[in-house]
């Protein structure tokens, strides 16, 4: 009989030993999935929080404007660094915002805001034929740019397209030239002993390459070619400044200027910033930037494809305005 009851009295123990442990495993279950209801609503919030604020950034200018009551303002672009595709400056963005900023009905003005030593010769062709597009287009809205630190090779490219440029006596302006640079490394293979075994297809197909030597004909060939590009250049400020240049004659050889030259030289019309030019040349005090501002996103994607392309074609060399 006793043993009977110690036994009815560990099945009851285990019993409720296995009943708490249920209880543990329910209620730790749903601890879960509250936790995981609570992240989830988080991460949900943080995703609205950034589709808001990616489309406040799109938004924001004719936002300002309507807020505004509907007055006229003077339209902003940056054109910051090296003009090169993938960078801050580079033709899509500028265009964009020289678009987006015309089609608004009280844009009275733009101001291309330049600081930039140069970049890539198409990409800077691209924004100056845009320019002389829409003020074809639009040839009572006036188009100007104005000059910070430095407006050099492309930069200048950009600017001559503009109605009239503005400089601080410091700036660095002109540089009208083409480059294309390189290293060579065929006597550093031989120091080293590293044999160079390069197979081709085409008699020119690994021309100016770094680590064979310099190929006289291929040379003259790219020298031409930048020769061409540098006509290019040349007639594309002459049409746009036209009878304003002072014909130097070392105008065309890249070099460079204070804005004070600049201005004796007709390569810039005055002096002013921003500020200024918006106020005394176009007689409206207010600004907005219409520079597009790039979606973080687009800009990790643009970085990582550039690093690729850096990567896999580093022997491989644009021809550059700076």
């Amino acid at each position: 009989m006793e043993n009977s009851q110690q036994k009815q009295s560990a099945d009851q123990g285990s019993t409720a030993w296995e009943k708490e442990i249920l209880e543990r495993l329910a209620f730790s279950a749903i601890d879960e999935q509250k936790k995981a209801r609570r992240w989830g609503i988080f991460f949900k919030f943080l995703t609205f929080a950034y589709l808001s604020a990616a489309l406040a950034m799109v938004v924001y200018p004719r936002f300002e404007t309507d807020m505004g009551g509907g007055k006229g303002h003077v339209a902003v672009i940056d054109v910051q660094g090296a003009i090169m595709q993938g960078e801050a400056a580079d033709a899509d963005t500028v265009i964009e915002g020289l678009r987006d900023a015309i089609k608004d009905k009280n844009t009275k003005g733009v101001i291309l805001s330049i600081n930039s030593p140069g970049g890539s010769a198409v990409q800077s062709a691209y924004i100056y034929d845009e320019i002389r597009r829409q003020k074809k287009q639009h040839p009572d809205l006036p188009i100007y740019a104005v000059v910070g630190d430095m407006c050099a090779s492309g930069g200048y490219y950009v600017a001559a397209a503009s109605d009239k440029i503005f400089v601080s006596p410091a700036s660095l302006i002109g540089s009208i030239g083409v480059v294309m640079n390189g290293f060579g490394f065929s006597n550093v293979l031989e120091k080293l002993g590293v044999e160079r075994r390069l197979l081709t297809a085409g008699e020119h197909k690994a021309f100016l390459d770094p680590f064979s030597p310099v190929n006289q004909t291929e040379a003259k060939h790219m020298q031409a070619l930048l020769d061409q590009v540098h006509q290019q250049f040349i007639a594309a400020v002459k049409q746009a400044r036209g009878d304003r240049l002072k014909e130097a004659p070392d105008m065309y050889s890249g070099l460079v200027w204070n804005g004070e030259e600049g201005v004796q030289l007709g390569l810039a019309d005055g002096f002013g910033s921003v500020d200024s030019v918006a106020r005394e040349e176009l007689g409206v005090e207010e600004k907005l930037n219409f520079t597009r501002q790039e979606r973080l996103i687009d800009r990790l994607a643009g970085k990582f494809g550039a690093s690729f392309a850096q990567s896999f074609g580093a022997a491989i060399k644009s021809i550059n305005f700076q």
